[in-house]
């Protein structure tokens, strides 16, 4: 057999740079493709996070697909098929083109639109979206072939890969959706798409004419060696493991850190970034650093962002949840590629790789929120990652080895389950116990070099933490379901006369979504943003005479707190696209804002715009937009066209109100546009309450009319203090085509 040496003679960076480049195309072109087909498909099926969770579910697919698709033809057919093969494929692939939805195409009104919505996904961007997905290890493999000096090791091109990845991940929606509409976004990624097949063409050249394949084919199967099970199931959960840990971050931190917009993007710029520097030349140098650090952070990390997040700024606990993820995901990826294979089983190790991110991304979107009622899938792989760390297929190899690392953890849980389950009112010891926690996750340090006893130690200390603040929070009911958790909590106020008063509170996360004082002259009474002396108190005080036989249409439920101001001859319509609020709202040992005052009240359960358009036109007086206080805007609802909509279901005096509370965002610049292309008359009032209330809270609203002689009755009373609209002569106006949340950041 000739010597290696002797077959890879090429040195021309040309090559390099071309089969990277390639590379970079088409991962720039998957991740511009994903948030932008999504866009195109949000006015259509509504803002339903099943849109989003059943768009990733497409894409995990066909990128396993187009994995499997190129580990089958480089591994049976010669170079010079799989280029006569792959060549077909793309021909075919330009049918799709240019991008866009079929022709009078129409979503089922009735069941669930999943199946439908794949079809369409199917149909719509299918084959392309295959043809890009095979890309990465495909031109991975024929680079191996082409007989250059680094073709025996071609994971490094795995790097441009990533960048291209990383970079269109940035770009999108800091770049591309504030300056280009979607029409156009479609236009260039077409575009685009023709670019990365001329380039994959000239890939598949530079194969065709290389004349060492024979060579290379021959010096292969005589070094062939195949795989192990346990090397695959290694791999499976080293990129498995990550992939879930990814999404229960950005679930976590949504939920019980800060709801702030695009935080999904940090998690996931460094889960690529990951990426770019273990497959880069510095990872035999950074991976062993990686693995010092992970139990050094992981002691603050465990001691103050579970056992006592309040003494930390949100940021600082943000900061530290994202680190402890970094090197979680760093040991794991920096083992998995230090245990990669040669070129021989090349698309073998992308495939499983692919396969364990599509099982990651299912585990998280459809089966935690099933199993748990809170986000425990993202402590579970943190305790999966420590298990990962090197040395730990040495442990479970020997029996002994693991039964001894696994000996103390497993005692403190009895002895932790037994002292938990005999105290009955923990917050005499609360102080004390957080001192001992603390006190155990310094232990852990002892056991960095023992991956069974750090890991197993860590999970006891964070599920004994979890328990113990479910404990001290007062939850009397919590559940999750495929629209984030909910929590019903119990606290205590200070009423007028200084006396305490118990209160029950909804929560979506970390969004307050409204509360309820449960006396009986009180219990009535709206609050928060909905509260007497606020912008809804002052509405309908205003337009108290007038108001005996509205039609009124309110998206959003939350706790039902704006039905207690319905009036016997009004008819009320309540839009929430999560069953789940309905059922705790119309629940009186929760909330009896619905039991006392909703009589009249129907509900529709689904998307609001969607619900909306299947409403008779001019059929309300009062329509309430209120979806718009958390981190995931619902920006359709926020478009020309749904404005269009709302006053074509309003009546021709009919009021259109939105609230805009959000700690990230101006909403206001938003519906001032609108107001202003649209001629509508609108006010504003940003309402803080003169004297402390309670659970009478800052809030802001802004009301809506086609006349303005129809707001006069608002304008003219001293109930508050309302505004015009201000004039925004910056933002580009929000359409089903076009928006920005970027440009609306405080």
């Amino acid at each position: 057999m000739n010597d290696s040496s002797d077959i890879k003679t090429d040195r021309s960076l040309s090559l390099i740079v071309l089969f990277a480049l390639t590379l970079f195309t088409s991962a720039s072109l998957m991740f511009v493709i994903q948030p932008m087909f999504g866009k195109i498909l949000l006015p259509l099926l509504g803002g339903s996070p099943a849109v989003w969770n059943t768009c990733m579910v497409f894409y995990q697919t066909i990128l396993f697909l187009g994995y499997f698709y190129a580990h089958v033809v480089s591994m049976r057919f010669s170079q010079h098929k799989q280029i006569l093969i792959h060549a077909v494929v793309i021909l075919v692939s330009f049918l799709a083109l240019p991008l866009g939805l079929p022709d009078n195409v129409i979503p089922p009104t009735e069941g669930n639109p999943a199946f439908w919505l794949f079809w369409i996904l199917l149909l719509a961007i299918g084959l392309p979206f295959f043809v890009v997905s095979t890309t990465g290890p495909l031109i991975q493999k024929w680079f191996a072939s082409v007989g250059h000096h680094t073709s025996d090791d071609p994971y490094f091109l795995y790097v441009a890969s990533n960048v291209g990845s990383l970079l269109a991940l940035l770009s999108y929606p800091f770049l591309l959706e504030p300056n280009i509409g979607l029409a156009n976004q479609k236009t260039l990624w077409s575009v685009g798409y023709g670019a990365l097949c001329l380039l994959i063409i000239a890939c598949a050249f530079v194969l065709w004419k290389s004349q060492q394949n024979a060579l290379i084919s021959e010096a292969a199967s005589e070094d062939k060696q195949e795989l192990s099970f346990t090397t695959r199931l290694h791999w499976l959960v080293l990129a498995f493991v990550p992939s879930s840990l990814l999404l229960g971050l950005t679930n976590f931190i949504s939920t019980d850190i800060a709801s702030v917009p695009l935080l999904w993007i940090i998690p996931l710029t460094l889960y690529l970034l990951s990426f770019v520097i273990v497959f880069s030349k510095w990872n035999d140098k950074i991976h062993p650093l990686m693995v010092q650090l992970q139990p050094i952070v992981l002691l603050p990390f465990i001691a103050y962002s579970f056992i006592n997040p309040a003494v930390l700024p949100y940021w600082v606990d943000l900061g530290l949840h994202l680190l402890a993820f970094f090197l979680a995901i760093m040991v794991c990826h920096g083992e998995l590629v230090k245990n990669r294979p040669s070129t021989q089983h090349l698309t073998t190790f992308y495939l499983i790789m692919s396969f364990a991110g599509m099982l990651g991304g299912m585990f998280n979107s459809f089966v935690a929120p099933f199993i748990f009622n809170a986000v425990y899938e993202y402590p579970l792989m943190i305790v999966a990652a420590l298990l990962l760390r090197p040395g730990v297929r040495t442990a479970f190899a020997d029996g002994k080895q693991a039964l001894l690392q696994a000996a103390f953890p497993l005692l403190l849980i009895v002895v932790g389950a037994v002292v938990f389950f005999s105290i009955e009112d923990w917050s005499a010891y609360f102080d004390s116990l957080g001192v001992a926690l603390i006190l155990l996750v310094g232990l852990t340090y002892a056991f960095r070099n023992q991956p069974i006893t750090l890991a197993l130690l860590s999970g006891a200390l964070i599920a004994f933490t979890m328990a113990l603040h479910g404990l001290m929070s007062n939850t009397l009911y919590q559940e999750r379901t495929f629209f984030g958790v909910l929590a019903v909590r119990e606290s205590v106020i200070m009423d007028e006369q200084g006396h305490p008063e118990k209160v029950h509170e909804l929560f979506h996360g970390t969004t307050k979504h409204g509360a309820q004082r449960l006396t009986a002259e009180n219990s009535r009474t709206p609050l928060t943003y909905y509260s007497v002396p606020g912008p809804m108190g002052q509405l309908f005080k205003a337009y108290d005479g007038v108001s005996q036989n509205w039609n009124v249409g309110v998206v959003g439920l939350g706790a039902g707190a704006l039905t207690c101001y319905a009036k016997e001859g009004q008819t009320w319509t309540q839009y929430e696209i999560d069953p789940l609020v309905v059922a705790i709202a119309s629940d009186p040992k929760y909330f009896t804002y619905i039991s006392q005052c909703g009589k009249n009240t129907t509900m529709r359960v689904g998307d609001a715009r969607l619900s909306l358009l299947k409403e008779p036109d001019a059929k309300f007086d009062l329509l309430v937009l209120d979806a718009f206080s958390s981190d995931s805007v619902p920006t359709h609802l926020l478009t020309q066209e749904a404005l269009a909509m709302y006053f074509k279901k309003l009546k021709p005096n009919g009021l259109l109100a939105f609230h805009i509370t959000n700690r990230h965002l101006e909403i206001k610049r938003v519906l001032a546009d609108h107001a202003k292309n649209l001629h509508f008359d609108g006010l504003l009032q940003e309402f803080k309450p003169k004297q402390e209330m309670p659970l009478v809270v800052d809030t802001d609203w802004v009301v809506m009319a086609k006349d303005s002689a129809t707001l006069e009755p608002l304008r003219v009373s001293s109930l508050g203090s309302w505004q015009k609209l201000p004039l925004s002569f910056d933002l580009k106006p929000w359409t089903d085509d076009f928006t920005n949340i970027v440009s609306i950041w405080r």
